[in-house]
């Protein structure tokens, strides 16, 4: 490829009004209908730059990576790795070192989304396009038009920049900026009356596809100036911001670190004062540090998230950001497509109507029409999907609908017509011209001066058969109209053919809703989550299928008036109370709407599929993108990407995203439980200044946080869904992870009971042994091994203790049986571990050196035993009084 210099940023092309008439575009453009010569092309490609999509310089990766490693929960971690290797424990310092990197590296490689999204755009750019220059045609690289290029058009071509038609028609899929999946025609004579540019009959917009036809048009817009580059530098623009649970981590993250460095730093002068020496002082610090430092917090809810990201993959939903589960949750608006996800995309004939309004009395001659006007292949199954249901109902009736066949009879077509809304053929049939023709009603009825049976058509049947039209849209059919008539010879023109004709009658097609999306839409409505459609399509048929799966279509907004609504006035359409039917939304509507959605305060997942949905699958916090008839634009700009663009999936998300929340909470509940028994032990040898030793060692400590919590924190993350979870009303982005409900539990009730518990345990142990407060427990002390025996029993009436903040976490308001004893099998597991790493702790000689416990009496046990139901029972007690006060809510 060539390479050429990047013009200067400040340098822009004039203004040019690409719908002027062609003459005079040329003019201003300076170019003609011979297109450029190579000089003059070379300069503008020089000072005006190459025709690419935008993207963005290097990105600094190693102030992004190192971005990673230093938030507030990284930071925490890396005081533990350093407590840790202060401690002796290098081992333990390098896995939490591990664990940092690990998850700084999976964030790292998150972020490389938007980038990504912006380079799928340059898929939908051709790599070489034919060019007029000096007269003459040349093959070039698509990076080197410019402004001015004539370029040639034909079937199967990709549209290399956004041009205006000078000679020639051609039918463009353009679906993947305007959603809608009919080609549509354009043709450099026709009249340009459309009320926007994308609708325009004259113009053809860069990565369009060409299915039919050829033509000859000018480049009015290179690159960044394009449709397509402007959706790009939307969408670049558009940063990624942090899910509510990465806000509420980072607030925890601080909320702990401060608790740990005001509790560290500021009992360390306490220690001196009640008697330490200063290293005495500094190791106590150094273990208030140590008990308030949650090192497992971190992977266990990076493990949770990724056990939700599975759970959803196996229900048909991709999660590309770990994150994005919860966000699901916290979702209280939904905006979503209808064609494919509230429907199963799949038309076919509903209905066959006469003229009188019953059952037609001629589907023979009816099928006849569709099988002849027509451009689609049923064998091969390409086509617009219209066409080919209409096909489908033809040959069900006995028509003729091969390819061959239809080509053989055919002397002239007029294909369809965005601006006319229908199509006509001319064929030879039996001996005769027959000319038939299908499309919009409100188009075909005036050419029609007779029905079937030779009845005339008059004012009053006009408006009677018009009433027919809108009854049959108005159960979601999508209606066209069928007429024929015989002709001499064959017409001299369009207008000449669709006269005169004879009306045959309605066919209605159906795309029929998912039968599951009802159910999904019930739960959304239960869970206080608002349902908005914003659709390409008819407002009407939008409305009736919106109603069929149970949202409420309240009120219907069309692509017109939502341009003219001022933004307090689509605000209070939004959250209103009402849902919504956005129809004939243009590219732009949905960006607009998820902003002003955002900007009320509602957390908002969109759906969509094209390239002109990028944007708008950006801002929305949760962008849920088609995997089956998605651009690979959508879903790289996506959050999500459902496999089977079911908008069932999406409610599945929403309950696993809230299932996910619920869990995190309950293991920082669980972990937040354990710095109470962790931390008064310090306290009071601190305030007594030594009398009373050291009820738990930091090595012991760092055994409860990473080695006997770890595995049933884990497990409560699997924890099965709470009954009622998509009963409850939408969490508010300003709700935290910590509450205060869950200090009471954590600190106040369980952290307080475990404290007591665990300090009976010690002294209990020690007086056995005829200790007394200042008595030497030293190494080589006659106590000395009742001080290592009391202080195991202090370890192990915290592991005891979890065993009961384990059950109790388990649920937030219902109680234990509501949801079983045994129903979490890998909590069971944990616990199993648990004791065992404990027992290894107590009894094997070599684990007793490095951690300073002994073997421990008989006797001991029975005083352990109680520990888990006392905790858990109290827990119990406080949430069966906090269901009775809210009226026994759960």
């Amino acid at each position: 490829m060539t390479t050429h210099l990047r013009p200067p940023p400040a340098t822009a092309e004039p203004e040019v009004d690409a719908r002027e008439p062609i003459g005079r575009l040329l003019r201003d453009l300076r170019s003609a209908p011979g297109g450029l010569s190579g000089r003059e092309a070379a300069r503008r490609l020089q000072v005006y730059g190459p025709n690419e999509l935008p993207h963005k310089g290097g990105r600094q990766w190693p102030l992004a990576l190192l971005r990673q490693l230093v938030h507030p929960l990284a930071l925490l971690l890396w005081v533990a790795a350093g407590l840790a290797w202060f401690a002796g424990t290098t081992n333990l310092a390098f896995a939490i070192v591990g664990v940092i990197i690990l998850n700084g590296l999976l964030a790292f490689f998150q972020e490389q989304q938007a980038e990504r999204a912006v380079e799928a755009l340059g898929k939908y750019l051709p790599e070489r396009s034919a060019v007029l220059r000096d007269g003459v045609v040349v093959h070039l690289e698509s990076t080197e038009l410019v402004r001015g290029d004539v370029v040639l058009l034909a079937e199967g071509d990709r549209v290399p920049a956004d041009a205006r038609l000078i000679e020639g028609t051609v039918e463009v899929d353009a679906s993947m900026l305007t959603g809608e999946s009919a080609p549509v025609t354009r043709t450099a004579d026709a009249v340009d009356d459309a009320d926007r540019s994308l609708d325009s009959p004259v113009l053809v917009f860069s990565g369009t596809v060409c299915v039919a036809g050829s033509a000859r048009a000018v480049v009015h817009a290179t690159g960044r100036r394009t449709e397509i580059g402007r959706i790009a530098s939307l969408s670049a623009r558009i940063g990624r911001e942090e899910s509510p649970l990465e806000r509420q981590v980072r607030r925890v993250a601080w909320l702990i670190a401060g608790v740990a460095v005001v509790v560290g730093v500021g009992f360390l002068p306490l220690g001196v004062a009640a008697g330490l020496s200063w290293s005495a002082a500094f190791v106590f610090a150094i273990g208030l540090l140590v008990a308030n430092v949650p090192e497992g917090l971190l992977p266990t809810i990076t493990l949770a998230l990724a056990a939700g990201v599975r759970s959803m993959a196996k229900a048909g939903a991709l999660v590309k950001r770990l994150s994005a589960v919860e966000t699901l949750g916290s979702t209280t608006v939904i905006c979503t497509d209808k064609t494919g996800t509230l429907t199963q995309n799949s038309m076919r004939v509903e209905e066959l109507r006469g003229p009188d309004g019953a059952d037609s009395a001629q589907p023979r001659e009816t099928a006849e029409v569709l099988a002849r006007c027509s451009t689609a292949d049923l064998d091969g199954e390409s086509g617009d999907p219209t066409e080919l249901a209409l096909l489908r109902f033809a040959a069900d009736h006995g028509a003729n609908v091969t390819a061959n066949a239809r080509e053989a009879a055919r002397k002239t077509l007029y294909p369809f017509d965005p601006r006319l809304k229908r199509m006509s053929t001319v064929d030879f049939v039996e001996g005769g011209l027959v000319v038939a023709v299908k499309g919009a009603p409100e188009q075909v009825l005036p050419l029609c001066t007779t029905e079937f049976d030779g009845t005339e058509l008059t004012a009053t049947r006009r408006t009677q058969l018009a009433a027919l039209v809108d009854s049959m849209a108005g159960r979601a059919l999508r209606v066209l109209a069928v007429a024929r008539r015989e002709t001499p010879a064959i017409p001299g023109s369009r207008v000449e053919a669709e006269n005169g004709l004879c009306l045959l009658g309605f066919v209605g097609l159906v795309d029929p809703p998912r039968p599951e999306v009802a159910a999904a839409v019930a739960d959304c409505h239960s869970a206080g989550i608002t349902v908005h459609v914003v659709t390409g399509d008819n407002g009407l048929t939008a409305a009736e299928i919106a109603r069929r799966v149970g949202i409420g279509a309240d009120r219907v907004v069309d692509g017109t008036a939502l341009a003219r609504m001022p933004e307090p006035d689509l605000d209070t359409v939004l959250v209103g109370g009402d849902e919504v039917v956005f129809s004939r939304a243009a590219p732009e509507d949905k960006l607009r709407i998820a902003d002003a959605l955002r900007d009320c305060g509602e957390v908002v997942a969109m759906t969509g599929d094209g390239v002109n949905d990028a944007p708008a699958l950006r801002r929305a916090d949760i962008g849920v993108a088609m995997g089956v008839g998605g651009t690979d634009v959508a879903k790289e700009a996506a959050t999500v990407v459902l496999t089977d663009d079911n908008f069932a999936t999406i409610v599945a998300g929403v309950r696993e995203g809230r299932r996910v929340f619920d869990n995190v909470r309950k293991f920082v509940l669980y972990i937040f439980a354990h710095a109470v028994p962790e931390v008064l032990p310090f306290l009071l040898f601190a305030i007594s200044g030594g009398a009373i030793p050291l009820p738990l060692t930091v090595l012991q400590i760092l055994a409860i946080d990473l080695g006997t919590e770890t595995l049933p924190a884990l497990a409560l993350g699997r924890e099965p869904a709470e009954p009622g979870l998509m009963a409850r009303e939408p969490r508010s982005r300003r709700e935290g992870v910590v509450t205060g409900r869950m200090l009471l539990r954590a600190w106040g009730i369980m952290g307080v009971l475990s404290a007591a518990l665990v300090l009976g345990a010690f002294f209990a142990v020690l007086y056995a042994a005829g200790w007394h407060p200042g008595a030497d427990v030293s190494d080589g002390a006659p106590l000395h091994h009742a001080y290592l025996q009391a202080t195991t029993a202090s370890f192990a009436a915290i592991v005891f203790c979890q065993i009961g903040t384990a059950f109790a976490a388990r649920t937030e308001r219902v109680s234990l049986r509501a949801i079983g004893l045994g129903t979490n099998k890998l909590l069971l597991g944990g616990i199993a571990f648990e004791l065992a790493f404990a027992a290894a702790l107590i009894y094997l000689p070599w684990l007793q050196d490095v951690f300073g416990t002994a073997a421990l009496p008989a006797w001991v046990y029975a005083v352990l035993a109680p520990m888990p139901v006392l905790v858990w029972g109290a827990d119990e007690l406080f949430r069966r009084l906090t269901r009775r006060t809210r009226g026994g809510s759960s």
